[in-house]
């Protein structure tokens, strides 16, 4: 089992959850990454976390990892990258209740590659998530659009890893979505959304 990510069944729909993208959105964008050396938590990140879990959000990762279904690397050195991720956020004291990763290539059939709901909807069923009172964040709109797919109460892109040049081109297909610099702003705006329900 993973360090740092909790297995425990809840109760359906008691709780809400914020839903993040790994590369570009927790850690640094690496073209295809595919060892521990590579990853750089962003700064910050950590702290952001643990503000939306003390205040009750579960946390989950949804991950695409083509790299594997293309043969750049397997699925045990995706495993083995998350484990250094879920390590490093441990020192702040962030949990994972879950990581969810689509390594098929593009081309081919996949369950829960990203814009597909499917890994919201599991969360939902595994654990409880009340999606209606949920987030997910990312730096693509295929992060966005899957947040929308699932029926979450808003998709915050942040402007890491590929989410400033999305930001810039095209506008016009992030009016459903909250954007944000970086992680911690997007936290920020999380915890205000829940203490004034006209934020959203």
């Amino acid at each position: 089992m993973l360090p740092a990510v909790l297995r425990v069944k809840s109760q359906p729909g008691s709780h809400p959850a914020v839903f993040l993208d790994r590369d570009g959105t927790l850690i640094e964008e690496r073209h295809y990454l595919r060892s521990p050396e590579q990853v750089a938590v962003f700064p910050g990140a950590g702290s952001a976390l643990r503000r939306l879990q003390d205040h009750g959000f579960k946390l989950f990762i949804i991950s695409n990892q083509s790299g594997v279904g293309r043969g750049y690397f397997t699925l045990e050195d995706v495993e083995k990258v998350n484990a250094h991720v879920l390590e490093l956020l441990a020192s702040d004291g962030v949990r994972f209740e879950q990581i969810y990763i689509a390594p098929e290539h593009p081309d081919a059939p996949s369950r829960g590659r990203k814009p597909s709901p499917q890994f919201l909807f599991d969360a939902r069923d595994e654990f409880g998530v009340d999606l209606a009172r949920s987030y997910m964040i990312g730096d693509k709109l295929i992060d966005l659009e899957c947040g929308w797919n699932a029926g979450v109460r808003q998709s915050i892109l942040v402007r890491t890893g590929y989410g400033a040049e999305l930001a810039r081109s095209a506008p016009e297909q992030l009016r459903g979505a909250v954007v944000a610099d970086n992680l911690a702003e997007a936290a920020t705006w999380i915890l205000a959304a829940c203490a004034n329900p006209a934020i959203a």
